[in-house]
């Protein structure tokens, strides 16, 4: 009975004090209430909000009496909460059982006792201990179980009947603990959505950073190259101009010297001549007009190589272990004062890589480009 004693204090209801009634509903917090007491303690805490027939149908929230646990209920209230059918059918055997060994057995029953298979007459009322079924004192004395240890099926029926009991109370227990840690694991799973969720937009945000960063030297370099290609191509247009000027004060004098061949006079010829021809070898002479050196037009020099920034970026990666990062820092400064250049990108990947400043050659003037040249 003391074990029948220990499963009736698990099936007592902390508000009420008594044996759980049906229906039985299981908190969030996996511990029992009687659902009429839930209603109460959901009552007591929620006085303000509507009911319907005597009980709560709307949201709310309570704290659990044996944990203090906040349960918070939908808009079914007390009704949205499961039923704990296992605790039920246990309260069902239990009282049966309570109500079997609290009665004398009546007449009747001792009819339904049943009978040896091998003496038909004889009732089945002891228990052989040696190899674990119940039989009669027959195959005791004469029978089968003459050899073996037999014990009154009363004391068994008691032992066994209380180890079941202890085997339900235990299973009671881990059901409840099973349940505990299904909630736990549902907890961790929704933590680590939450946190995946999470870090993505943190990832997200660092390469946005990144790509900032490389457009905005590619608009720089770009405005580079767009202002030499400008100041070239102006100082060629202007060189052009000239060119055209002398071209046309050329034709002219070759127009004036035509003219003067087809002077009939031969004094007036000669007076007009002299000058002529002075002018003819100041218009022949390109000396005045600058020149274009070989390779002006080219824009070579502003190429660009990624190739190590492309292998730093391919290598980008979470950080590491503080171990791991103590280690590469160490790496690093070693390098640079070995002069063996700037340390590799980490592999956290957190900062951008230092973009190739293109060394451009020395430029021709626009001024003279080549006045020195022929």
């Amino acid at each position: 009975m003391n074990t029948m004693d220990n499963l009736e204090k698990q099936l007592i209801c902390p508000i009420c004090l008594e044996m759980f009634t049906k229906p039985v509903v299981i908190l969030p917090c996996q511990h029992n209430l009687c659902r009429k007491c839930a209603n109460d303690v959901f009552q007591a805490s929620n006085p303000y909000l509507p009911t319907r027939g005597g009980s709560l149908t709307s949201g709310g929230r309570f704290r659990c009496p044996s944990c203090r646990h906040e349960v918070v209920l939908d808009r079914h209230g007390v009704y949205g909460l499961q039923r704990n059918l296992l605790v039920e059918n246990i309260i069902d055997m239990f009282k049966q059982e309570s109500s079997s060994s609290s009665s004398k057995p009546a007449p009747e029953r001792k009819e339904e006792t049943p009978m040896c298979d091998v003496h038909e007459e004889e009732k089945i009322n002891i228990y052989c201990v040696t190899h674990g079924v119940p039989t009669c004192s027959m195959c005791k004395v004469f029978g089968a179980h003459k050899d073996c240890e037999v014990a009154a099926i009363t004391s068994i029926y008691q032992s066994k009947k209380a180890e079941l009991s202890d085997g339900i109370a235990m299973m009671v227990g881990n059901n409840d603990r099973m349940q505990g840690i299904v909630s736990q694991l549902e907890e961790a799973c929704r933590a680590i959505e939450e946190n995946g969720r999470r870090q993505k937009t943190l990832v997200c945000e660092r390469f946005d950073q990144l790509y900032s960063i490389l457009e905005e030297k590619k608009v720089e370099m770009s405005q580079k190259v767009t202002a030499e290609q400008e100041e070239k191509v102006n100082y060629i247009r202007g060189l052009t101009r000239k060119y055209g000027d002398h071209l046309e004060e050329s034709c002219k004098m070759v127009e004036l010297g035509i003219q003067t061949m087809e002077e009939p006079e031969m004094a007036l010829f000669l007076q007009n001549t002299k000058p002529l021809l002075k002018k003819l070898a100041e218009a022949s002479s390109t000396a005045h007009l600058d020149k274009v050196e070989r390779g002006y037009e080219n824009m070579d020099h502003y190429t660009v190589d990624f190739k190590k920034e492309g292998l730093a970026l391919r290598s980008l990666d979470f950080l590491q272990d503080d171990e791991d990062e103590d280690e590469e820092d160490e790496d690093g400064e070693a390098s640079a004062e070995e002069g063996e250049g700037p340390p590799a990108a980490p592999a956290g990947g957190g900062g951008a890589p230092a973009p190739v400043q293109p060394a451009a050659p020395p430029q021709p003037s626009p001024s003279s480009p080549s006045a020195a040249s022929s």
